[in-house]
Order: structure tokens, then C-alpha cells, then sequence
């Protein structure tokens, strides 16, 4: 696989402040990376550019900025999520006999940050860090339908609603009128919409706010889903998903009382 060479000298950039060194001079990078001047320069400004580095006006030096605490946030909440998560996660597994996925929205796409098979489950394959589209999968859906109308508008510009199987919804107006219905229920249904002869179950995860950060999935095989079994995961995975958005302080009855 092929390195580009100017983002492996932007991020050694990156690695070259510490603790020790939380200010650094343009010459200092220069002799540290062994590269000209005029190639540092430009790279620190592309950085900076992005809010990656931020220079000091009294003093010329350059520092680490705010965007990678950002972007740092983001990671340590997400893997804050999956150790809250794991056990409840083990548990559902179990008593459903089925594969859970734990996944959050990364722009316009669910990912998968956790996994838990159950040996005896149908559906085996999927992978942490697999990214579904958010029209046709269950979690996907369940990550979108209780967006605000203006951030969720924001959301569907210009989206391009591929056609996965011959189940999946291909136009706005009727996602629209899913994610509807989806919000009312309190639950979503990829019922062979993404994959063929799967289906899926999600329930989203709120966090004190009342916001929804993540949703858990069961997905198992269309052929073994009965009405009656519908029903059983709908109930054990909304006690799953309840428990964990009241671990995030997310409180259900002063949001009833509302």
C-alpha cells in the first residue's frame, strides 16, 4: 500500500509536541523533521489552516490545536461508550441467541464500533468498523429518525438512496415517512433492506441530554423472524437500550413530565 508522503510529514509534525515540548519553533520543526523550510511552513499552515496546529502571536512558536482535542473527545466518548456498553451487550447476545451490533453515526453512515456474536446465531459475518448506509439498515435508521427537522434536512442533502436489495427505500418521501414512523414506535426495522435474507432490529441510545448517540442492532435471518419473535426482540433489546441511556443519565421520567 502506497504512503503519501505529505500527510506521514504532517502527522510526524503532530508527534513532535509532548508534554515537554508544547511550543515549537518553525527552525526547531525544520531540524527535527529534517526537511526545508519552506516544505514545513506549508504543512504547518495547511494544519493550521484546519485548526490542527495554532501559532502563538506573541512569541512565532507553534502549537497543537484545539481540533485534535475535538477529535480526541470523539474517540474517548465513543470508547467510553463500548466499555459501558459491552456487558449489556454480552447479556443481549444471550438471552436473544443473536448477533448485536453497537454503531454510531459518522457523518452519513451508522458504524459498527462493537460486536457480539452468539455462537448459535444466524448472522455471523459482519465486522466492527463497518459502515451501513443510513436509509436501509436498522440502526441507521434508528440514529436518524429523532434528529431535529434542520439538522436531519442538513443530513439528507444531496443523499443518494442506493438500492441495496429490491426492499430498500430509494426516495426521500418515503424515508421521510419511515424515520416518521420509526419515531413514533420508538424502534427500526431493516426487514431485508440492506442484505438479502437478513433483518435487523434497533433501538436508539440517549445520552443526558435526551440526544441520541448510538443505537444497538440484533440482526438475525429473515427466514427465522416470526411475529412472536419480532416481538421478543423488539422488548429485550428496549430493555438493553433503556438501561444504557439511563447509564448516560438520561432520565425517562422528567422527560415524560415535559
Amino acid at each position: 500500500m502506497p504512503i503519501i508522503q505529505s500527510v506521514e510529514r504532517a502527522l510526524g509534525i503532530l508527534d513532535l509536541f509532548d508534554e515537554y515540548d508544547k511550543e515549537l519553533k518553525l527552525t526547531e520543526i525544520t531540524k527535527r523533521m529534517n526537511l526545508h523550510k519552506s516544505t514545513v511552513h506549508s504543512l504547518l499552515k495547511t494544519l493550521q489552516k484546519h485548526h490542527y496546529i495554532e501559532q502563538n502571536n506573541e512569541n512565532g512558536k507553534y502549537y497543537l490545536g484545539m481540533k485534535l482535542f475535538e477529535r480526541g473527545h470523539y474517540v474517548i466518548q465513543n470508547l467510553d461508550l463500548r466499555a459501558l456498553a459491552r456487558e449489556s451487550l454480552l447479556t443481549l447476545a444471550k438471552v436473544s441467541g443473536r448477533t448485536i451490533h453497537l454503531v454510531i453515526l459518522d457523518g452519513r453512515e451508522g458504524i459498527y464500533i462493537d460486536k457480539v456474536e452468539n455462537p448459535n446465531a444466524a448472522i455471523l459475518y459482519s465486522r466492527i468498523g463497518r459502515r451501513v448506509p443510513i436509509h436501509s439498515s436498522g440502526a441507521g435508521k434508528a440514529l436518524v429518525a429523532f434528529k431535529e427537522p434542520a439538522e436531519l434536512e442538513k443530513i439528507l442533502d444531496g443523499y443518494e438512496y442506493t438500492k441495496q436489495t429490491k426492499n430498500t427505500l430509494t426516495d426521500k418521501e418515503t424515508f421521510l415517512q419511515e424515520l416518521k414512523t420509526i419515531k413514533e414506535q420508538g424502534y427500526a426495522i431493516d426487514n431485508e433492506e440492506n442484505e438479502p435474507g437478513v433483518c435487523c432490529v434497533a433501538l436508539p441510545i440517549r445520552d443526558y441530554t435526551g440526544q441520541v448517540i448510538a443505537a444497538i442492532s440484533s440482526s438475525t435471518a429473515a427466514n427465522h423472524l416470526t411475529n412472536e419473535e419480532l416481538e421478543k426482540i423488539i422488548e429485550s433489546s428496549k430493555t438493553t437500550a433503556d438501561e444504557l441511556s439511563r447509564k448516560l443519565g438520561y432520565d425517562f421520567h422528567s422527560i415524560l413530565i415535559n
